[in-house]
């Protein structure tokens, strides 16, 4: 009977050594899908290109509802964080606890990831969530900056409050709003810590935030610097006479009192000639909500010439397919000697002058600038986005640049 166990222990280390299907190279490439690598080790490939362990045994003794052997899949982390030699380790390590009648969601020994790994982790996990690339770039570009420097290779376990305080204690009055970012961020990290078993207890960023640990800070408003309405026809006729592309998107941006970034990752594909429309997809709106815009003549005749650079982008950067900086238009205000202004404020001079000369409804100037307005369920009875009468109001703006004043009032 010995001699039949001590033989069976070996030809079953040796099964389950046999090296696997999988190697390095298709763990990095693989596509989205369920991907055997043998003994039950799977890799687990999202559509968002997330890529995680799992093994799937039988645990000695546990039956499902009908009787039988009850096969249970065990995470056994990221493949990023776990490497494939580290995957078959652990789930050697699982499938001989299996074997005993041990459950290894109980008894196994967990690794302890450094809160680095979590972080990217997370980023990974929320790519499809982030309004585009550079926002969840942003994102982690914060934690790598400011956490990462002083805690990134500690084991996420042992972040407490004073850790937490290294972070933010030293850029809390100086870059108050990058603070509070990164402040939340590290909190996020630490809550999907503690949701995956990591980590036990209150969250030490909202310990510091309730003892209020950290000085009170008097952020200040911050107020787009906005040329007075009256001003702006002198100044479009002074970017009339300027070619480069900067000018023409600053021309276009105050016609249209859209925001910068919407401007400048414009693509050929939004626009519409024949019906004359702008329609910025959800995913660039602040809002997360689809914004069409109305284009007048002036504005068409602005877009026209760029067509010929056969371009991705309306207002293509120096870089080929590529838009342009978004300090471009910034530039130009300031090498024009407009520096006291910033090129968001031309929304607020479009705002005032809806209001104070062409009596325009707080409803219609809002819906052009694409603001919400009013309660949710306000908002969702209002099912018309006024397109036609902001189709009037844009004429009446565009006129007022062209003649220096406007010769229609609504209301």
């Amino acid at each position: 009977m010995y001699t039949f166990a001590l033989w069976y222990k070996v030809w079953y280390d040796l099964m389950t050594h046999l090296p696997g299907k999988l190697t390095r190279k298709l763990v990095e490439n693989l596509g989205a899908g369920r991907h055997g690598d043998g003994n039950g080790l799977y890799l687990v490939v999202d559509t968002s290109g997330a890529r995680r362990w799992i093994l799937r045994v039988v645990v000695k003794g546990q039956k499902n509802r009908k009787g039988a052997p009850l096969r249970t899949d065990f995470g056994l982390g990221g493949a990023d964080i776990i490497k494939l030699n580290q995957a078959r380790e652990r789930a050697l390590e699982y499938r001989r606890m299996a074997k005993t009648g041990l459950n290894p969601r109980f008894n196994a020994i967990r690794q302890i990831p450094t809160f680095e790994e979590i972080s990217r982790q997370v980023h990974i996990d929320r790519m499809p969530t982030w309004k585009n690339a550079k926002h969840g770039q942003q994102w982690l570009n914060t934690l790598r900056d400011y956490a990462f420097p002083q805690i990134g290779r500690m084991p996420i376990d042992s972040i407490g409050q004073p850790e937490v305080l290294m972070c933010l204690s030293s850029i809390w009055t100086e870059k108050h709003e990058t603070a509070r970012r990164l402040a939340q961020r590290i909190k996020t990290v630490l809550d999907v810590a503690k949701s995956k078993g990591f980590r036990s207890g209150e969250n030490p960023v909202t310990a510091i935030k309730d003892a209020r640990v950290l000085p009170t800070v008097k952020s200040k408003p911050q107020h787009h610097d906005a040329m007075p309405w009256r001003d702006v026809p002198a100044f479009y006729a002074e970017l009339n006479g300027r070619s480069a592309i900067a000018a023409k998107a600053l021309q276009f941006t105050i016609l249209t009192a859209s925001r910068t970034t919407e401007v400048l990752d414009m693509k050929w594909t939004e626009v519409d000639f024949v019906t004359q429309l702008w329609t910025v997809p959800a995913v660039r709106m602040k809002g997360s909500k689809e914004h069409r815009v109305p284009l007048t003549g002036e504005m068409l005749a602005i877009l026209e010439p760029l067509k010929a650079l056969a371009s991705d982008f309306v207002f293509e950067g120096q870089k080929r397919h590529r838009p342009l900086s978004n300090m471009s238009m910034l530039m130009l205000l300031r090498r024009m000697g407009r520096d006291a202004f910033t090129v968001h404020g031309f929304r607020s001079s479009f705002r005032d002058w809806a209001s104070e000369a062409a009596n325009a409804p707080r409803e219609l100037a809002e819906a052009a600038l694409a603001h919400q307005v009013g309660s949710d369920v306000e908002r969702a009875y209002a099912r018309s986005d006024l397109l036609e009468k902001r189709r009037e109001l844009m004429e009446q703006w565009t006129d007022f640049m062209e003649n220096s004043y406007g010769r229609k009032n609504y209301y």
